[in-house]
């Protein structure tokens, strides 16, 4: 086996885990192995061992680096300017990137019968609420308890009923609802704060 990406995020640590999430996504956590995420990564598994040793420091990783990925790719630290961009950002998202939500969703799922997975999933959701906490800051809608939990509630039961295929045109709707809901009092676009 050679050395060379397969997935678009680069070789070595990096690949490793965009193949976990793959792996993951596809066959669930009962079918993530080593020889899996090696096979997906175009490398050796012992390249997977060097880099993780165990199992579970392989998951937890592949787990922040998923929550990562998705709050750069959903633009959530810095809300899109506009309810047509905060939209697509969204649902490009998912059509895009199906792997990453489905690996979180699995791992979501897991930590109710692994309590070691407890912690990383929670921090999963703080930094989720704690990126669109930011966003809304940005939009002039911070600082108000519980605005961000419930706002990512909502993302993420719609971004859930997306990857189930149910009525994407009702969660677009609701998408495009939630942004008037927090953001659409925003009269002019906002200059990105970065």
């Amino acid at each position: 086996m050679t050395g060379q990406k397969q997935n678009g995020y680069g070789t070595g640590r990096e690949a490793l885990l965009a193949a976990t999430v793959h792996v993951v996504a596809r066959k669930g956590l009962r079918g993530l192995t080593f020889r899996a995420v090696a096979e997906h990564a175009g490398v050796n598994n012992t390249l997977v061992v060097h880099h993780f040793g165990k199992r579970d420091a392989l998951i937890e990783a592949a787990l922040e680096w998923s929550v990562q990925q998705s709050i750069g790719l959903s633009q959530l630290e810095a809300l899109p300017a506009t309810e047509e961009e905060f939209c697509q950002s969204i649902l490009s998202l998912i059509e895009d990137n199906p792997d990453i939500q489905i690996f979180q969703y699995e791992m979501i799922l897991e930590s109710r019968r692994r309590p070691e997975l407890a912690e990383p999933v929670r921090h999963l959701y703080e930094s989720y609420i704690a990126a669109l906490s930011d966003g809304l800051e940005r939009i002039g809608f911070g600082g108000q308890e519980g605005a961000a939990q419930a706002a990512f509630a909502a993302l993420d039961g719609l971004v859930l009923q997306l990857l189930a295929g149910v009525n994407p045109e009702g969660v677009e709707a609701a998408i495009r609802y939630l942004w008037v809901a927090l953001g659409g009092r925003i009269t002019t676009p906002v200059v990105n704060a970065s």
